[in-house]
């Protein structure tokens, strides 16, 4: 992975479990729970497309 992508994937998961902490909070609302959630999981969406094509590079260099 190159170095930028790295960063950004640590960011979308450091991201992500801000927001589990956030949902863990016991007061708060039914919104700002789903919305946190909402949030959460379009951070671990975009985590994961960052893995996967950070694993199609790879295949792509040992296919070389």
């Amino acid at each position: 992975m190159a170095n930028k992508e790295t960063t950004n994937f640590e960011n979308k998961l450091d991201n992500a479990k801000k927001i589990l902490q956030t949902l863990m909070n016991p007061d708060i609302t039914i919104e700002d729970s789903v919305q946190a959630y909402e949030n959460g999981m379009k951070e671990l969406s975009k985590a994961q497309d960052i893995l996967e094509s950070a694993q199609l590079k790879i295949n792509e260099i040992k296919a070389s």
